[in-house]
């Protein structure tokens, strides 16, 4: 089934596929990760990279890595819009976060991954292993 012939739910917005949106969340460089740290939500923005079908992502000593050490189940989010040619897209990934400790991996990670856009030291990886990836799309966009 083609994008243009997926789904709508029940609000009308472009259900998409898997493989769709796993392209998407490669496609944008910066997402949020939401996360339950000292009993409260948080939402940060992070620059990941798809690697597979997990989001990874680097971060310094703080919440994320704590959650993330604890192996709490964590939620990331990327999306782009176009408000005047109505055009967008949203994906959802939610999973169990994990720290990445094999220096092999951590090398071949950080050859892949985007400039960060905030300064600071970053020099963990976490990695989301999703058990759920959905995606919706404005009708009309691409």
């Amino acid at each position: 089934m083609s994008e243009s012939a997926a789904h709508t739910d029940h609000a009308g917005l472009g259900i998409l596929p898997f493989e769709t949106c796993l392209e998407k969340l490669a496609s944008v460089p910066v997402g949020r990760v939401g996360f339950l740290a000292a009993g409260e939500v948080e939402i940060l923005p992070v620059n990941h990279v798809l690697d597979g079908q997990s989001v990874v992502f680097r971060t310094g000593i703080g919440s994320k890595l704590t959650g993330a050490g604890i192996g709490y189940p964590i939620t990331f989010e990327a999306d782009a819009h176009d408000t005047d040619g109505r055009y967008g897209w949203s994906v959802v990934v939610h999973g169990h976060a994990e720290v990445i400790d094999d220096e092999a991996e951590i090398l071949r990670l950080t050859r892949m991954a985007p400039g960060g856009w905030s300064g600071g030291d970053r020099p963990y990886w976490i990695r989301i292993r999703p058990f759920s990836v959905t995606g919706r799309r404005v009708p009309g966009s691409d």
